[in-house]
């Protein structure tokens, strides 16, 4: 993904009216059946990933402002795009003397790249821009876990990824489907894994076979 920076051509988008969150940025892109089953069904369980990531959130949303610095960081920031039909809240945002506004999230982890993770603190930008009529250049991720911070770069690519993240999203609870499930490695990291079942969801020759001999009367 290259670092050049720069805007795309806004999209239209037809959200209905609804309002998506901004970590439903994140989960669709992580796994669309996930966030059709939260999002749809209004399914949700806890693991030990998911709970660790909310005591981290627990800890940022406490709002407020301070400055560090001559950056003020604004904290819990309610943040909201009518044309995106998104809205939530950024961790962090900076704001330095130049004007320039920095979103930065928390994750719980070490300091790894993930396009979902970067998607959503795209979305964040992407508010703050409809919000405050300006451009939000870069943002930042803090991974709790290394205790270290990862610059992100709002390329054209970037940019263009979170829009059809959003767009997919809206057209996901449109259509009130739940995506069939895609087994991947990262799923046995999914807190949703006992409830999605994606071994057997995703393999409909093994559901055949499993009708068959539920129904077979042995005749």
């Amino acid at each position: 993904m290259s670092n050049t920076t720069g805007t795309l051509p806004t999209q239209l988008f037809d959200s209905g009216g609804r309002i998506i969150p901004l970590s439903s940025v994140n989960q669709y892109l992580y796994c669309p059946r996930r966030a059709g089953l939260i999002h749809i069904e209004g399914v949700f369980a806890d693991n030990q990933h998911t709970v660790l990531g909310s005591q981290l959130h627990d800890q940022a949303d406490i709002s407020g402002y301070e400055t560090v610095r001559g950056v003020t960081l604004l904290r819990a920031l309610p943040v909201w795009s009518a044309r995106l039909g998104l809205s939530g809240k950024c961790d962090i945002v900076e704001r330095h003397p130049d004007g320039a506004l920095v979103p930065v999230e928390f994750k719980k982890g070490r300091r790894r790249k993930f396009d979902n993770d970067d998607a959503q603190l795209c979305a964040q930008a992407l508010c703050l821009e409809e919000m405050f009529g300006l451009e939000v250049a870069s943002g930042a991720i803090f991974h709790a876990k290394s205790r270290r911070r990862r610059e992100v770069h709002f390329t054209r690519e970037l940019r263009h990824l979170t829009e059809q993240a959003i767009q997919a999203m809206h057209q996901l609870i449109e259509a009130e489907t739940v995506p069939r499930a895609v087994h991947k490695p990262q799923c046995s990291e999914c807190s949703l894994f006992e409830i999605c079942l994606p071994k057997i969801t995703s393999s409909p020759p093994m559901l055949a076979q499993v009708g068959r001999a539920v129904f077979d009367t042995g005749g």
